[in-house]
């Protein structure tokens, strides 16, 4: 009887000591409510208004027509219009637009003819977009009443196009999943290492150490991320060399561009961790805050579900996580052979995250003991 006793007050003592712990209360409820909005609301397989644009050498009513219907289909949503398939092609390269829809001169006589009405240019970096678009290859066309002048050929009830698939045609998961599988890797190591660097240092008592130092809290904000940015390098140089010769995983890019691109990043990711080591008071509470921001980052950043096919509130969200910037620049590079330049937006925000994180972490860690 005794023993009960004694292991009621245990367990007393471990409800109390965890009622205070308020962080730790918190994730018990927050994470498997973020999971359930995330998998049941934000995460959806049903690719829609995937953005698109037209090439459209006819200019006439056949095409307007055309270009309605496909329009009609709700996979596609026409954003832009290019003059030329070279200007197509660097938009796809940029990550402009998904997928381009080229309509030659001739259409009306291809659809007179029962041929081949238009091309197709997919973007393959993504497999779930790419099959998303290659669903519409024989895309029924509904007859219309106010086209009732036209010949009774172009109003036949489907349409065929060609489909051209660009750096993955045949595929391949292993194509789209390692560069993304870098972002996701980085993610977690990254924000993880600098999560607990700060509160590591007043567990193991040398804070009192970097207190009596000359050291700014900038400085030691700087200090604390850049051995970490060599490991994130060297995490990328063998994620893409495995990537390459064991799963022949293309590298079209300048090595220069992966890793400045990768820099920015790994920036990026080390100062969110930082910022969450000025919060957290014990190495536990850093890795369930860590836990916190990693797993929107890897649902949201595009790895496994395409942005286009989130609710507008859940792409708000992903915008402003770096993994999601960082997913549409190594799969530019890697895939698509695209220059950095070519992504200045993303590496732009990258960059500015990474300042502002430093920023916030400098002015929240006092050189006090307090």
């Amino acid at each position: 009887m005794s023993s009960l006793f004694r292991m009621k007050a245990i367990v007393v003592k471990e409800f109390r000591q965890l009622a205070r712990d308020r962080l730790t209360y918190a994730m018990i409820v927050m994470i498997p409510l973020i999971q359930l909005l995330l998998f049941g609301y934000a995460i959806n397989t049903v690719v829609r208004d995937i953005p698109v644009a037209v090439v459209d050498h006819s200019h006439n009513q056949a095409s307007r027509w055309l270009v309605e219907s496909v329009q009609a289909s709700q996979v596609v949503d026409v954003v832009k219009y290019y003059q030329s398939t070279t200007q197509a092609q660097q938009g796809i390269q940029a990550g402009e637009v998904r997928a381009v829809l080229v309509i030659p001169h001739d259409l009306a006589q291809r659809q007179a003819q029962q041929r081949v009405q238009a091309q197709w240019m997919i973007d393959g970096s993504d497999s779930m977009i790419s099959s998303a678009i290659l669903g519409l290859a024989k895309m029924p066309v509904n007859e219309r009443d106010k086209l009732s002048n036209l010949p009774v050929d172009l109003k036949r009830e489907s349409t065929t196009f060609e489909m051209t698939t660009f750096y993955n045609p045949a595929q391949r998961s292993a194509i789209n999943i390692v560069p993304g599988l870098l972002g996701v890797i980085l993610t977690m190591t990254m924000v993880l290492f600098t999560s607990v660097a700060i509160v590591r240092e007043s567990e193991q008592g040398n804070l009192e150490l970097l207190i009596t130092t000359p050291v700014s809290s900038f400085e030691l904000m700087i200090a604390k991320i850049i051995p970490y940015i060599f490991v994130g390098l060297l995490q990328v140089g063998i994620v893409l060399s495995l990537g390459y010769f064991i799963f022949n995983v293309p590298i079209n890019a300048s090595l220069v561009d992966i890793l400045l691109g990768s820099l920015v990043f790994i920036s990026a990711s080390l100062t969110l961790g930082l910022v969450i080591s000025t919060i957290a008071k014990t190495q536990l509470q850093a890795m369930q805050l860590t836990l916190f921001i990693i797993l929107p980052s890897i649902l949201l950043s595009g790895f496994m579900f395409p942005i286009e096919g989130m609710p507008v509130i859940a792409q708000w969200l992903a915008e402003g996580l770096p993994a999601t910037h960082y997913m549409r620049i190594i799969r530019a590079l890697v895939l698509k052979g695209a220059e950095l330049a070519d992504l200045y937006k993303d590496v732009l925000w990258l960059l500015g995250f990474t300042i502002v994180g430093i920023v916030v972490a400098a002015f929240r860690f006092k050189k006090t003991l307090d």
